[in-house]
């Protein structure tokens, strides 16, 4: 719960503005000038500080500066009767966040409090994972997010990593399910050693074998020399399968075989070779389902989902949004060569928005996309109006899929998804005439609207 200091001289002002941010869930305190103010910032720590300028004894800029030379990362709100171009200008220059006339806008009001909170936790989290990164593998991207989804997985993370439990993570494409295996393994004491990825929809049924475990000199056409497995080169240390659900039938019992024994045995090999492999897994697939048809094997997914970390989609978290986009745009701008470029606070709330049905990495594609095309350093709303327009008709169309989904797997899955939502409204949701028209039973059409969230 945010704490916020409300300093203001006139009883009612303070009374109305208190039950205001109460309303909105914050907790309060109350003080009459910028002298009682002080002391409250001395004896407590607060989130945000709404002040207003004209006030005895100390008045809201002298207050301002003074509070800003000890918590230069407290954002100010300044409140005023008497606004004036030149007073914001003043209390914009000594570090205030934002400044409101009164009586306020209300709606302007409740957005310049949230978004200077959300500008104070966007600078705390970098922070603290500036100090994160100095401690650990600077190639990880850090797992950023404050919101109950994405604290669900940190809490998971931080109980379930350093344990040597197989983990399988899921969710939609592209929301980021191969960084939390990532952290599984920088959390683990496995970290020193190797983490190897093998995206199992990737490669060819008839070579996969060959990539998991090996093979030597002359197993096959084509195997000019001797080749190391995916689970020898991950010895001592994490194996990340992404995608398992795609992998073949053949290869799954050997994959199971492996897990069971700790041994591996390279195609046209004769010798097993122990390995000590944590083995993470990840899918957007149902595999309960693909159990049931018999596309998976029931004793493998109870061998890899030992405990189950859902990524949430991009949706279900947009106060995670800004953080996000902010991080990507500091990255991708020393990428890209352009000058170091900031959202406006207009621009934030817009891309938090959208609902990015291609997730993490659909916003990362328009973050990058919005640094190489918009002219100035400031990215503003019409900016990303102009550029970056995931809620439209083209999420409905076959080219928005080529573009979002550059894997087979992960467009197969979008298609599916975008054909029953079709079907859904052609059919005004009669399952049944559904079921007839495209040639699937009832059970099977249920079991993918709720793999996709359709609900109605």
């Amino acid at each position: 719960m945010a704490r916020i200091l409300i300093v203001d001289d006139e009883p009612g002002i303070r009374r109305t503005l208190k039950d205001l941010m109460q309303m909105q869930g914050y907790e309060i305190m109350e003080a009459a000038h910028g002298a009682e103010g002080l002391e409250a910032l001395a004896a407590d720590a607060f989130d945000l500080v709404l002040s207003d300028i004209q006030m005895p004894v100390m008045d809201g800029m002298a207050f301002l500066k003074k509070a800003k030379e000890a918590y230069p990362e407290l954002p100010f709100i300044m409140l005023t009767a008497h606004a004036t171009i030149e007073r914001a200008v003043e209390a914009i220059k000594e570090g205030a966040y934002d400044f409101v006339a009164k009586p306020p806008n209300l709606q302007h009001f409740l957005v310049a409090v949230r978004n200077a909170l959300q500008a104070k936790q966007l600078k705390k989290e970098h922070t603290r994972m500036k100090a994160r990164l100095s401690r650990i593998d600077s190639n990880v991207p850090p797992l950023l997010g404050e919101s109950a989804a994405i604290k669900r997985v940190k809490k998971l993370l931080e109980r379930a990593a350093p344990s040597q439990a197989r983990i399988m993570v899921t969710g939609e494409a592209g929301s980021g399910k191969e960084l939390i295996a990532q952290w599984v393994h920088q959390l683990s004491d496995r970290k020193e050693a190797p983490f190897i990825a093998v995206n199992c929809a990737a490669i060819p049924s008839d070579l996969i074998e060959s990539e998991l475990f090996g093979h030597e000199k002359g197993a096959f056409t084509g195997a000019h020399k001797q080749h190391i497995g995916s689970f020898e080169q991950a010895d001592g240390g994490t194996l990340f399968l992404d995608e398992v659900g795609d992998m073949s039938y053949a290869a799954q019992a050997k994959v199971l075989r492996a897990l069971q024994e700790n041994q591996v045995r390279r195609v046209g090999g004769t010798d097993d070779i122990a390995v000590d492999v944590r083995v993470v897994c990840a899918t957007n697939k149902d595999l309960e389902e693909a159990i049931q048809a018999r596309t998976f094997r029931d004793d493998l997914y109870h061998r890899l989902a030992v405990i189950t970390i859902e990524s949430p989609p991009l949706r279900e978290r947009p106060d995670d949004i800004p953080l996000l986009a902010t991080y990507f745009c500091d990255k991708l701008s020393k990428r890209n060569a352009r000058p170091e470029k900031h959202f406006s606070k207009e621009a934030l709330a817009l891309l938090s928005s959208y609902s990015w049905r291609g997730n993490v990495r659909e916003l990362h594609n328009a973050v990058e996309r919005l640094i190489v095309l918009s002219e100035a350093d400031a990215i503003t709303a019409d900016d990303v109006d102009l550029f970056t327009n995931p809620g439209s008709a083209p999420q409905d169309s076959i080219s928005y899929l080529f573009d979002q989904h550059p894997r087979i797997a992960d467009f197969r899955e979008a298609a599916e998804e975008l054909f029953l939502r079709h079907k859904i409204r052609e059919f005004d949701g009669n399952i049944s005439r559904i079921s007839d028209a495209i040639d699937l039973q009832r059970s099977n059409i249920y079991a993918k609207l709720k793999k996709y969230g359709i609900k109605d």
